[in-house]
């Protein structure tokens, strides 16, 4: 299975936060399935982290990913233009990237955010 982690869902692996699932903690660890982070999520804790709604060592979060084994997703220009054109259901612009991306990589994301099922993309959680 091929993934894409929703910030959140980032952040609760690293943090080993009992908030992350068992069945998103099950996918993300097995060795069979590559998982995927967006540059949008580094943008986005970056964000609430400069509006201190968030509290993170960047330089030690990005060291975790690359050790993570995760795999960089960058963001294309197909990738904005689709989440340009994506409905209006969820207008969190980070959220609404991830939604297009997983479109367009035909990924999966793992994700609880409800608002996310409004959209033709596969959640996990």
């Amino acid at each position: 299975m091929n993934l894409l982690l929703d910030t959140h869902a980032l952040l609760w692996w690293l943090a080993d936060d009992p908030e992350l699932s068992t069945n998103a903690r099950r996918l993300i660890a097995d060795p069979d399935n590559r998982v995927h982070v967006s540059a949008v999520s580094g943008w986005e804790i970056s964000i609430k982290q400069a509006l201190g709604k968030l509290e993170v060592d960047t330089k030690e979060l990005a060291g975790a990913v690359r050790q993570g084994g995760f795999e960089a997703l960058p963001v294309s220009f197909e990738h904005g233009l689709r989440a340009g054109a994506l409905p209006p259901h969820h207008r969190d612009p980070f959220d609404r990237m991830l939604i297009a991306q997983a479109q367009a990589e035909r990924l999966s994301i793992v994700t609880r955010d409800p608002a996310f099922a409004a959209y033709d993309v596969t959640c996990v959680w």
